[in-house]
């Protein structure tokens, strides 16, 4: 990875990044009739946002995230904001995954988490599109992110086509993680798919599943289609970019100061 994180940045990203799966799968955990049960999304919501400020502001006090990667998290988070129009998720078509997989592979998974967050961040404030939905499309796009940087090494044509893969599968992923974010709350309790608390976990799971391919099962192949195009069509040109540009900023590079030159006779 082009981008290394420190110890104190490491805890917080596994904090987030814990929260953020506690804030998803809460349906599955939680007891009915809690204070958690009604109020929990939005505290979590509250905590998930502070948290991604924390992320950010703690990469950059460690060194994770010195001036140059800072400038390139900057440069691809406006990319990716500029992207996302594009693709409007018309059936399923999305054009900010490829370049969140092919970054987070070349400039690791800390880059691609914080990348995640921030592309999707900024892309809600062009787009007018903040709302509860928010921090779960934030926290969606960072585990797309974060996973590419996990991927194992590869080379060429083999790892286009790994990549290519996994961007196809993270399109399911995130229309798997998003749509909990709404379930319990869209669909009649009288239906087979619903959400009802209370339940055992293999048969809310059951239900869950079913909502999700009766409901976006069509959109997200549209999301894993558009990825696996994307990445294996511009992936080598991006990758070789990429990695070009950590090789030129030389991140995280040692710096040495050279002793002071005797000075001559005045």
């Amino acid at each position: 990875m082009a981008i290394r994180i420190g110890p104190r940045a490491g805890v917080v990203i596994v904090l987030a990044a814990a929260l953020g799966l506690v804030a998803f799968f809460w349906p599955f955990v939680v007891a009915p009739g809690t204070f958690a049960s009604h109020y929990a999304p939005p505290l979590i919501f509250g905590v998930l946002l502070v948290l991604v400020l924390c992320v950010v502001i703690s990469e950059i006090a460690e060194g994770g995230i010195d001036s140059k990667a800072l400038a390139m998290l900057g440069v691809l988070s406006a990319v990716n904001a500029a992207l996302r129009p594009l693709g409007a998720g018309t059936a399923g078509v999305e054009t900010v995954f490829f370049v969140l997989v092919l970054a987070g592979r070349v400039y690791g998974p800390g880059f691609g988490f914080t990348l995640g967050c921030t592309s999707l961040f900024a892309s809600a404030l062009i787009t007018g599109g903040v709302g509860p939905w928010m921090p779960y499309q934030m926290f969606g796009c960072a585990f797309v992110g974060m996973l590419a940087g996990f991927l194992p090494r590869a080379s060429g044509r083999r790892e286009v086509l790994m990549l290519a893969v996994y961007g196809s599968f993270s399109g399911y992923l995130f229309g798997f993680l998003l749509n909990l974010s709404f379930w319990p709350f869209s669909v009649d309790p009288g239906s087979s798919i619903a959400y009802l608390p209370g339940l055992p976990f293999t048969e809310q799971w059951q239900r869950y599943l079913a909502f999700d391919v009766a409901t976006s099962l069509g959109w997200d192949t549209g999301r894993a289609v558009t990825n696996f195009v994307c990445i294996l069509l511009a992936g080598p040109a991006v990758l070789t970019v990429f990695r070009r540009a950590a090789r030129r900023a030389r991140f995280r590079a040692p710096i040495r100061f050279a002793p002071p030159r005797g000075r001559g006779p005045g």
